[in-house]
């Protein structure tokens, strides 16, 4: 055995099917069909009767854009602000797909002025770099980061001050400048929803199973699950599993991405670094347009239209069929079926599992007893000092975070969690997402020395090419 816990045997046996060529390249962003944004077979179906119906509305919704009070030609959602990140959830899960990740031009830059708001454009937000949200990593102390004072919490990057649907209302900002030189933000990008009803049917045996058949696992790893507060059961969505269900992870976003108050989050979101400390004053009445919850179950509607957004929005993520991976790009189908077994072999794999199966489900037949081809074991992992972001979410530390599914990978443009970079590996660039882990610290520090030290650059290249494949 090498030193980091791979088999030179097993590497010099794949070696034998790889192409011979003599440098490695992230192939990029996969071409072809998006591959995703599709419902579940069964709800494309419409069954039971009415499933699709509800699947298009949230869709609908999902795309729709905010504005303050409905009253914006356009905008015809009710509840935009008075701080937000965005107008409406598909300009950020919009690659390759509605309901994906960042898109190659970030509409945040649009959202800065629109309507006439008269926002500054931070210094981390550009037009083709990824959406982005900002939290600052310790409250301040006469302009110093308290290191006793952990923050964590969102600072929307955006106000409704100056909107023409806005009259009277005057928010500033928050000090990204300074927050920025201070080295106290961290970022993070839109996690993509395909095939996200599979994912919150897995049942904890089926979790608790796989974790155990990874104890004592060769490669160093020995992940743990973050939990709901008062259930105990385990949570799995976000970029730090914090949160427990869709519901409850379209009703933070909403709240949280675009300010409208809703029936999981029912108040207008003050800002953590000010308003909602000791000595905080809250939000001036002049900024607050509407009554609250502003997306709420309309109890005359008929239909979809009964539910709330907050709803739909959870129904719509719900029915996402999983991204279908490609057999034959890129590299050809002997290069992806090599990479897949090596991306076993040098241990990625014990963290992003391949398949997981999911529970019988009452809602719809193509979530019951189905594979849930994730690669992810929903566990948190300690990743080591280059990927931390010292912010603690639920059970997960600073730098813990959720086994990122990877179903879809092929299609994305940035990668990690704050979107640092477009490439999956490169020999020129150490800015890439398989160096990123590895680091002091991190458990996936035996998986990525193999691929980088121990794989030559035919097999590297059979792992990028399966990678760009899912």
């Amino acid at each position: 055995m090498n030193r980091r816990g791979v088999s030179i045997v097993v590497v010099i046996a794949f070696s034998l099917f790889a192409p011979m060529v003599f440098a490695q390249v992230d192939p990029g962003v996969r071409g072809g069909a998006a591959g995703a944004g599709q419902p579940l077979a069964s709800v494309a179906a419409n069954s039971p009767v009415g499933i699709l119906d509800f699947f298009t509305a949230g869709q609908d919704d999902f795309e729709e854009f905010e504005s303050v009070r409905g009253t914006v030609a356009g905008q015809p959602g009710v509840g935009l602000g008075p701080r937000f990140n965005s107008r409406n959830c598909a300009g950020c899960h919009s690659q390759p797909a509605t309901g994906g990740t960042s898109p190659a031009v970030n509409p945040q830059v649009a959202d800065a002025s629109d309507s006439g708001a008269n926002n500054v454009i931070p210094s981390f937000i550009s037009v083709n770099g990824p959406v982005r949200e900002a939290r600052f990593i310790f409250f301040t102390n006469n302009g110093v980061p308290d290191q006793n004072a952990p923050n964590g919490g969102v600072e929307d990057l955006f106000t409704i001050t100056g909107r023409v649907d806005a009259p009277g209302c005057n928010l500033a900002q928050p000090g990204f400048a300074n927050a920025v030189a201070q080295n106290n933000v961290i970022f993070r990008i839109p996690t993509p929803t395909f095939g996200a009803g599979l994912m919150e049917n897995i049942s904890e045996e089926a979790l608790l199973a796989n974790q155990a058949s990874q104890v004592g696992n060769q490669f160093g790893v020995s992940g743990t699950f973050n939990h709901n507060g008062n259930d105990g059961t385990i949570s799995r969505f976000g970029w730090k599993a914090q949160n427990k269900s869709l519901l409850i992870f379209a009703g933070e976003a909403y709240n949280v991405e675009n300010g409208v108050s809703n029936e999981v989050f029912t108040q207008e979101r003050p800002l953590p670094g000010e308003d909602s400390r000791p000595g905080g004053v809250g939000l001036p009445a002049a900024c607050k347009f509407n009554a609250t919850p502003e997306d709420h179950t309309d109890v005359g509607g008929d239909g979809p239209e009964v539910l709330s957004d907050t709803e739909l929005f959870a129904q719509f993520m719900r029915s996402l069929a999983q991204p279908t991976p490609s057999t034959t790009t890129p590299g050809g189908t002997t290069s992806i079926n090599n990479g897949r077994a090596l991306f076993t072999a040098i241990g990625c794999a014990t963290c992003h599992t391949p398949t997981l199966r999911t529970s019988p489900s009452s809602i719809t037949s193509s979530l019951s007893n189905a594979n849930a081809n994730l690669f992810s074991d929903l566990e948190i992992h300690h990743m080591g000092t280059t990927l931390a972001d010292n912010v603690s979410q639920g059970g997960a530390g600073g730098d813990q975070f959720r086994s990122a599914p990877l179903w879809g990978l092929g299609k994305r443009i940035f990668f990690l969690h704050d979107g640092r970079t477009r490439l999956l590996y490169s020999v020129n660039d150490n800015n890439n997402a398989i160096r990123a882990h590895n680091a002091a610290g991190s458990e996936a520090n035996n998986a990525s020395f193999n691929f980088i030290i121990n794989l030559n650059a035919a097999q590297k290249q059979d792992v990028l090419n399966f990678l760009r494949s899912l």
